[in-house]
């Protein structure tokens, strides 16, 4: 006997487009976190920063000590920005 009408146990769920909806909501906190400076050169910052904690390869293997070093930021900032992002994101490595 049905004693449930809830759509929930009803509707088939589509995988692709869970996995739609997941991107792009770690998508959406990417942008949001990296727009979220006053100056493009500080959202580029940030943007070095991104790549750094989830494809260091792509920034040819860069620390954060010489991302710092070549915006002129100090160590501490940069590190402040790397844990940012992480809380941000959700993303640990």
């Amino acid at each position: 006997m049905k004693t449930n009408d809830d759509s929930f146990f009803v509707e088939t769920l589509d995988p692709r487009q869970e996995a739609r909806v997941l991107s792009l909501e770690v998508i959406t906190r990417l942008l949001i976190w990296m727009a979220d400076a006053p100056s493009i050169e500080d959202r580029g910052l940030r943007t070095s920063v991104a790549l750094y904690c989830v494809r260091p390869d792509l920034i040819d293997g860069d620390t954060l000590a010489r991302i710092g070093d070549v915006s002129g930021r100090t160590r501490q900032h940069i590190h402040k920005l790397a844990e940012s992002f992480r809380h941000h994101t959700g993303f640990q490595p």
